[in-house]
């Protein structure tokens, strides 16, 4: 796992196993939404922002509100594939990361995944506090 500083891009290796896999031995559809998820909560971990941290520290977690997502390409039984994540706007509480997954140079999927912050007690929409953002890099 690594960020690129440049792009703030937040990168993790990830291997299909059988679990991952359809009875032709193909990554099940869903299961790249699970590879994606692993990708945007590293992306925040690197921010220091684990599950615990933003439960007791921020009072929120993330949730899902939508996922725009194109498959171009299967991944298959032992492929090492890349998953990446990248915050591409943060409007009060609602995050938009770019998500892709790559074997070597061929992107296999990409995602445009909408998050929204939420209450941990009232499970409302909540804007992310602004330390919050000045720790993930947005610009005030």
């Amino acid at each position: 796992m690594m960020t690129d500083s440049t792009h703030k891009i937040t990168t993790l290796s990830c291997r299909v196993y059988y679990e991952d896999t359809d009875a032709g031995g193909v990554v099940y559809h869903a299961n790249y939404l699970r590879f994606m998820e692993r990708a945007r909560s590293e992306w925040l971990r690197e921010r220091g922002f684990d599950p615990h941290t933003l439960k007791e520290q921020h009072q929120l977690l993330f949730v899902v509100r939508s996922i725009e997502i194109k498959y171009l390409a299967p991944a298959i039984l032992a492929d090492l594939l890349t998953v990446g994540a990248e915050l591409v706007s943060l409007d009060r509480g609602l995050l938009t990361f770019d998500q892709r997954v790559w074997r070597g140079e061929q992107e296999l999927s990409r995602a445009l995944v909408r998050v929204v912050s939420v209450s941990t007690e009232t499970f409302k929409s909540i804007n992310v506090p602004d330390s919050m953002k000045q720790a993930l890099g947005v610009i005030l």
